[in-house]
């Protein structure tokens, strides 16, 4: 990957994105810290990812605010989703990083964050 402008969206204290940000420190990849927690995040950002991503992939089934969810609460559609992911950002898979608009990683992988990165 050619640029610098990575942005990371996430929360500070999953341990999957400590992992990722370890793994990003270690290799010296510069990247912006988005805060969903502190900055929350916009339908237009969220309407973006879904052009690159079906909503099922950028929800995060493993986490406990899913876990929480009644089932009646769990969408089943991209407006559904969307409408989540707005009011808890933390049901989003994290980390997402995206540069340039476009997403180049989606959760933690260390031998597809190698071919990204």
């Amino acid at each position: 990957m050619t640029t610098n402008q990575f942005t990371l969206y996430a929360i500070p204290n999953c341990d999957t994105v400590k992992k990722a940000r370890s793994w990003l420190a270690d290799h010296g990849v510069a990247y912006q810290f988005h805060d969903y927690k502190k900055q929350g995040i916009s339908r237009e950002k969220i309407a973006q990812w879904l052009t690159q991503k079906p909503w099922e992939d950028l929800i995060n089934r493993a986490g406990t605010t899913w876990k929480k969810l009644p089932d009646a609460d769990k969408p089943t559609t991209a407006d559904d989703a969307i409408i989540l992911m707005l009011e808890k950002p933390s049901v989003i898979r994290r980390p997402l990083i995206e540069a340039d608009g476009k997403i180049v990683a989606l959760g933690f992988n260390a031998e597809r964050y190698e071919a990204v990165f």
